[in-house]
């Protein structure tokens, strides 16, 4: 069934909703427990993954049948434009409350602890000989001795990568609008294999930093935040890079067409913010 441009269309029920709050919910269960030494946490963890990958390939499927059956119409495209406007908004809002941490820690918290700002007396009593310095495990140096992550090496690289994704990602744009099937194909693969190609160095990152830096997760402070804000970063790569081979495949199928390719757009929206959120990344975390 169709609907007229200036009618408001009314979903159909769907039982996607509760089945993502479901894996949600395990995920959410099995991280916390896993990271409170409960080795259930992790089995729990991988149920949650498993059910929200099962979610976003039966929500995905769903919507692109129906848009490619001409269920949807222009009020539809409003609706999902102010929805991907107000999902991208909310995770701009979510990276701010990790950035506002490590400004929080690293421009407050350990001056105070420090004894600047008149706090001499804290300084003195709770953490004498407390120095304060960035990066920091903080007072009693938690978790011992440790490296800072260097800007150079893969974070370099890895900035490279992302800009270049963003320029493919644009260009790809651009070769959809005009028509040309062929470049479009071509670059929009590079932007997602120019993605997975991020995680996988990141990884190598993560490996290094553990094994020869003790730079981990309860490396205090500033391990905290590191691996908070990269692992949500790359949390996002990863699943923007899923997008983006969804959108390849459908491309390849002959989806879309100049004047109608929202779902595109707003990957592509979501790839920028990607792009950005790491270039702020890079520079307040492994330059400053």
């Amino acid at each position: 069934m169709t609907h007229a441009n200036n009618s408001y269309y009314v979903p159909h029920g769907s039982h996607w909703p509760i089945v993502g709050s479901v894996g949600l919910l395990c995920l959410m269960v099995g991280v916390s427990n896993w990271l409170n030494g409960a080795d259930v946490g992790f089995d729990i963890m991988l149920v949650g993954v498993a059910i929200i990958a099962t979610m976003m390939i039966g929500w995905f499927g769903t919507v692109i049948s129906e848009s490619q059956g001409g269920l949807y119409n222009e009020q539809v495209d409003k609706s999902f434009r102010m929805g991907m406007f107000w999902f991208i908004f909310s995770e701009v809002m979510f990276f701010a409350a990790f950035f506002g941490a490590l400004f929080y820690a690293r421009n407050m918290s350990v001056p105070w602890l420090g004894g600047a700002s008149n706090n001499f007396f804290t300084n003195l009593l709770l953490w004498p000989n407390y120095e304060s310095t960035w990066p920091t495990n903080g007072p009693g140096d938690v978790g011992g001795s440790f490296e800072a992550m260097e800007p150079f090496g893969l974070p370099l690289i890895n900035t490279a990568i992302l800009l270049t994704s963003s320029v493919t990602v644009t260009i790809a744009h651009h070769s959809l609008i005009a028509g040309k099937r062929g470049t479009l194909t071509v670059f929009l693969a590079a932007t997602f294999l120019l993605g997975f190609t991020f995680v996988y160095l990141q990884a190598h990152e993560y490996i290094y930093a553990y094994e020869h830096m003790n730079l981990k997760l309860t490396t205090g402070i500033y391990g905290s935040t590191f691996f908070m804000l990269t692992g949500f970063h790359g949390m996002h790569v990863t699943i923007g890079a899923i997008m983006l081979t969804i959108i390849w495949l459908r491309v390849v199928k002959g989806h879309f067409t100049p004047d109608k390719h929202f779902a595109f757009e707003a990957v592509a929206w979501y790839w920028h913010f990607v792009d950005v959120v790491w270039i702020a990344l890079y520079v307040f975390v492994y330059w400053m």
